[in-house]
């Protein structure tokens, strides 16, 4: 039936092309095919018409081309057996159809707690500190500062502040608690021992909450050097200025020794991995574990050779006794200009 179709499509196009060819005989313009004289405007009606109905018969032609295509299609998908012979899957061994695996269930939606961290320079755009906390970190605990940092120095815990807090109210008693800047130096000399760490340097940053102090010393040449940036915030309630500053890290983006592992905020478990990178000649680190009740080291490791551009140092501390809520880990080097040139800390839970 298809085949019949096309022969006589293909007829009535031949008639139709050889009836426009002789609309207007060759050599006899002006005249029809009668040889009457017809006007210009009724021969090219005459041609449109014929034009008409050839482009109507190509379309009819164009669409039985299209069916005895699908015809065609469904008799080559169809064996003699009846089967679809065409897009078959082999199967496995096992019989069971390969499909895509369904991840639907088993995908886990990504909150913003979940993907937000916070740094202590999360309003600023200084660089990045190492003191790196999570928040909600604090959930419950009264003696960790803001969203997770650790109180390193010089009050172990908030009951300790609010004591200090109060006796100065009363008394006034030791009044460099209120001042970050004297904070900063009296924890670098006193409980690091760094004596040869004598002076703030530059530009200090100190807002309601928080505070940047860079410490150092002034070179043979005159030169300040940084030994390194100490982060500070309050131990007390937002924007309370009577509250006491406390010690939380140091920032060491921006210094040549870096202090990335253990990751601040850990727990701190003996024998301890500490490392990170340097950019010196000839440096030799000293890694110390400390907290803030206790006048010695709770451990130590001494003396890690390092040196080059960035170049990774590593070393292995044992440690014990610690009672505080958090411990403090320092590394430091030094021994070109003075015993320490540059220093590095980071706060553990203990």
């Amino acid at each position: 039936m298809t085949d019949d179709l096309e022969s006589r499509l293909r007829d009535s196009l031949h008639a139709e092309a050889d009836t426009a060819d002789h609309a207007v005989p060759p050599g006899t313009s002006g005249f029809d095919g009668r040889g009457e004289t017809d006007s210009l405007t009724a021969i090219r009606s005459k041609v449109r018409t014929v034009r008409r109905r050839r482009n109507t018969l190509a379309a009819l032609g164009a669409v039985a081309v299209v069916v005895a295509g699908f015809a065609g299609a469904n008799r080559l998908a169809d064996g003699d057996d009846g089967q679809a012979d065409v897009n078959v899957v082999d199967s496995p061994d096992n019989g069971t159809p390969t499909t895509a695996p369904d991840t639907s269930s088993t995908s886990t939606p990504t909150t913003a707690a979940d993907a937000s961290t916070t740094t202590s320079e999360s309003t600023s755009t200084t660089p990045t500190t190492a003191t790196t906390a999570t928040p909600g970190a604090n959930s419950g605990d009264p003696d960790i500062l803001g969203d997770g940092f650790q109180p390193l120095w010089p009050f172990p815990t908030r009951a300790e502040a609010e004591q200090w807090q109060q006796e100065s109210a009363d008394t006034g008693a030791q009044p460099w608690h209120l001042d970050p800047e004297e904070t900063a130096l009296n924890f670098t000399q006193g409980f690091l021992g760094f004596t040869d760490i004598t002076q703030v340097v530059g530009s200090s940053d100190i807002r309601a909450n928080d505070a940047w102090v860079s410490v150092g010393y002034t070179t043979e040449t005159g030169t300040e050097a940084t030994a390194a940036t100490i982060h500070l915030m309050r131990f007390g309630d937002s924007g309370d200025d009577t509250a006491p500053w406390e010690v939380v890290g140091t920032r060491d983006a921006d210094t040549e020794l870096l202090l990335e592992r253990p990751d601040y905020g850990t727990t701190a478990r003996s024998p301890m991995t500490v490392g990170g990178y340097i950019t010196g000649v000839d440096e030799s680190l000293r890694v110390t574990v400390r907290q803030s009740s206790s006048a010695e080291p709770l451990g130590e490791s001494c003396c890690i050779p390092a040196g080059g551009t960035e170049s990774p140092w590593e070393t292995e501390v044992t440690f014990g006794g610690a009672s505080d809520p958090a411990v403090t880990v320092i590394v430091s080097t030094g021994g070109h200009v003075q015993d320490v040139e540059r220093f590095a800390i980071t706060g553990l839970r203990s």
